[in-house]
């Protein structure tokens, strides 16, 4: 299969609705097919865990393995299961006949493990063993959280030497994300490369700045449009100030500038894709980003308010869509099937087994209230991460059926836990 360019940019009220050409005969084939085809979800993984206290909680190291070796940088500081379990995980994957792709919801390491080069590539090396393509959207924990102290953050080792890369800089470290997991725009990771298209591809031209988010893709399958967003968990890289030591008392102006202008390319890209799907006549529309935005984690609600524009855009865009719109993140750990965008809507969440579900004791709704007559046509999947036992979520598209909302369907998605 050639590979999918964007040479055709239609601007609508001065937004891009990237309509790409498709290459060949292939490509559209595989846009209009209605194949079924499942995609294996994970996220928060390979993970590490917190330096030991007396109190010995489970996510703690085991004593003698606080520490692996890294490089000159550094040593990180984590337990290596997870990454040991991860090739049998890998190949578990590899060995599902239903999955056909791949998708990383990020976070690929823990918030309390350092921000290396020479982590980065231990992950990139392990997904090279992916025998399907990768679609990977980036976390917190390997950009925007690095400036923290417990990931290396403004931390000097015995040579006085920072141990995190550029001294644990956000937007340097992402930086280093794209140039390690994104090298060429439009292509995705793994062993089998699928094309799909890049906001570097295919930017509003009145937004030149958007084609820095070479990982914002979307890409049409089976007659759904597929969209991923760079939107980091935590407080979407705005509440929580910057490492004091690193980088000074109070937010700076790259931390502001950073925010907004990622959120603004973001809220561009989501434009586009939707109206690229009501242009082709898709049936549905699936989002991928990290950020668990209703999660409080603990925090007041003014914690996750920055996440308002995405909430409204994508609240909007899904009522005017009027057919089913699926979002798909991480960040919180648990696996979780709701619709935070309905008041009082069903929802059952991963207990504290890892393996069982219980009917929610929360309702998101009431942390991002939109519509009194709520976005009926919406669902929200959370993807497990960051504990035992390793496992994805087994997501499957069938164009052929519109299957009323349950626990484990939505319109032409379906779902199920898998733990291999």
């Amino acid at each position: 299969m050639k590979k999918l360019l964007p040479l055709s940019i239609l601007l609508t009220t001065g937004v891009i609705t990237a309509l790409p050409a498709l290459a060949d005969r292939d490509d559209y084939q595989e846009s209009q097919s209605e194949r079924s085809f499942s995609i294996a979800v994970y996220g928060d993984a390979p993970y590490g865990c917190k330096a030991p206290t007396a109190a010995a909680a489970a996510d703690e190291c085991p004593v003698g393995s606080i520490f692996v070796p890294d490089s000159a940088n550094g040593p990180i500081p984590g337990d290596t299961r997870q990454i040991a379990a991860t090739p049998a995980f890998i190949a578990a994957i590899n060995r599902d006949p239903k999955v056909d792709l791949v998708i990383h919801t990020g976070d690929i390491h823990s918030g309390s493990t350092y921000c290396t080069l020479a982590y980065n590539q231990t992950v990139f090396n392990l997904w090279t063993q992916f025998k399907d393509p990768l679609v990977y959207t980036p976390g917190d924990n390997e950009w925007t959280d690095c400036q923290k102290s417990k990931e290396g953050g403004g931390v000097k080792n015995s040579s006085n030497e920072y141990v995190d890369y550029a001294a644990g800089h956000p937007v340097a470290n992402l930086a280093l994300v794209r140039s390690m997991f994104f090298p060429e725009a439009g292509k995705t990771l793994g062993g089998r490369t699928k094309y799909v298209t890049s906001q570097a591809q295919a930017f509003d031209p009145s937004h030149p700045a958007d084609a820095e988010y070479v990982e914002n893709v979307l890409w049409e399958q089976s007659q759904v449009m597929f969209v991923t967003i760079n939107v980091p968990g935590g407080s979407n890289n705005d509440d929580d100030t910057w490492n004091t030591g690193a980088f000074g008392a109070t937010k700076s102006g790259p931390q502001i500038q950073e925010a907004a202008q990622r959120t603004a390319a973001d809220l561009r890209w989501l434009e586009a894709a939707f109206a690229l799907a009501k242009a082709h006549g898709d049936k549905a529309i699936a989002i991928i980003e990290q950020a668990d935005m209703w999660d409080l984690d603990g925090a007041p609600m003014t914690h996750i308010a920055n996440y308002e524009p995405f909430i409204a855009k994508i609240a909007a865009l899904t009522k005017d869509f009027s057919k089913p719109v699926l979002l798909v993140n991480g960040d919180s750990h648990k696996f979780r099937s709701d619709n935070p965008l309905q008041n009082n809507a069903a929802c059952i969440i991963e207990t504290a087994t890892g393996t069982d579900t219980a009917a929610c004791t929360d309702d998101n709704y009431d942390n991002h209230p939109y519509y009194a007559d709520g976005v009926a046509n919406f669902h929200r999947l959370v993807v497990h991460g960051s504990t035992f036992p390793l496992q994805y979520t087994r997501l499957t598209i069938n164009p052929r059926v519109n299957s009323p909302v349950t626990a484990t369907s939505f319109g032409p998605f379906s779902w199920e836990r898998v733990i291999p």
